[in-house]
This record gives structure tokens, C-alpha cells and sequence, in this order.
């Protein structure tokens, strides 16, 4: 069964309903599922992105990132990166890893690096690192992302977003149905057990 999530790295939302995604394959072994990440950039270059030290970051963590992740039991934390980075290189490397047949593990390393780390996603030298930790060669990685070869599957993947009426992330399509936000554990268990039986 092939699912497709739509997210950015910068949103802490679609580490949360990550985190949910993996604890459920986990516990249902029998669920064979094969995830596809799709990028849904919020904010797009040149569009500036948002500072920790302005109101509304620290705003929104406060009321609904730490009792979310508090209640599922996620550690998180809001980055200090200021500005918060641009992701569409992150994005580039996921197609190159997803060649690899790395891109479920590529994900997870960058969320956890920005939003358990302090890491900044919008680095080539952090991404190169995280790449390597990941077990993708990272001088072949760099290459591949500063010379924008992903550049137009990135693009179209985005086009994706559009044409499927993406507006929020996470956004997970199983099936032929859409589910937008955080699912809770016990109705993402579900959905995918009657998506496996469809």
C-alpha cells in the first residue's frame, strides 16, 4: 500500500504526525506500506521565512506544538535558527535519496536534526553530514544538490501539491482519500487497515 505525505521540514506538525506514522507500522508489522514524503514548501524562496524571536513562532509552540507532542509523547523543541531556513535544497537531496531508496530515513534524520538538534536544514554542509549519516555518499549528495540536477522533480512534485488541492501539511493521502493534520494513532491504524483491505 503506497501512501503519500505531504509536509515541509520546518513544520513541527509534520514531525508529529511522523512520529504517529512510525509508531503504527510499528505496532502493526502486518501493515506493509510504502511512504511517499511530498514537499509542500510554506514558505517558498524568496518569501521571507519566520524568526523564533518574533511573537507568533513562540506563540503557536506554546499553544499547540508542546501539548501535542506532550501528549503523544514526542520530544521537540522550537529551533533557535534565525531565519527559519528555506527547505526546497532538503527537498532537492530527498529526491536524490529517494533514489537510493533512502528517502523514508533521509526524512526522519532531517526532522529530528532541526527540531531535536538545533540543525540548520538550509545548510549544505549540515545536509551533506545528515546525508552521510543516513548512508548516501555525501560528496555524490552535495554535487547532486548544488547542481540543482533534482531542480525540475522538485518543482513538478510541488505542481503535484497543487493540482491534488494540497493546503495545509501534513497532508496524507492513502487511498484516494485526503487527511489533513496530526492523526491521532488509533484512527491512523484504522484508516490504513481498511485502506489495506480496499
Amino acid at each position: 500500500m503506497k501512501i503519500k505525505i505531504y509536509s515541509d521540514y520546518v513544520c513541527p506538525f509534520c514531525y508529529l504526525g511522523e512520529q504517529q506514522l512510525k509508531e503504527v507500522l510499528a505496532e502493526e508489522p502486518g501493515l506493509k506500506v510504502e511512504t511517499e514524503w511530498m514537499p509542500f514548501e510554506l514558505r517558498p524562496f524568496p518569501t521571507p521565512t519566520l524568526k523564533p524571536e518574533d511573537e507568533y513562532l513562540p506563540r503557536v509552540w506554546e499553544s499547540s506544538v508542546y501539548p501535542m507532542a506532550e501528549d503523544i509523547g514526542v520530544k521537540i523543541k522550537l529551533p533557535t535558527i534565525s531565519p527559519q531556513p528555506y527547505t526546497h535544497l532538503a527537498f532537492e537531496g530527498y529526491q536524490f535519496a529517494k533514489e537510493q531508496g533512502k528517502g523514508e530515513a533521509y526524512t526522519h534524520r532531517l526532522f529530528e536534526a532541526f527540531f531535536k538538534e538545533d540543525k540548520d536544514i538550509g545548510d549544505m554542509e549540515v545536509l551533506s553530514e545528515l546525508a552521510r549519516e543516513v548512508g548516501l555518499e555525501p560528496q555524490a549528495y552535495r554535487q547532486a544538490v548544488e547542481s540543482r540536477k533534482y531542480k525540475e522533480q522538485h518543482r513538478q512534485a510541488l505542481q503535484e501539491a497543487q493540482r491534488n488541492g494540497i493546503r495545509a501539511v501534513p497532508t496524507f493521502q492513502i487511498g484516494n482519500r485526503l487527511y489533513q493534520g496530526v492523526i491521532p494513532k488509533a484512527q491512523l491504524r484504522r484508516i490504513l487497515q481498511e485502506a489495506a483491505q480496499e
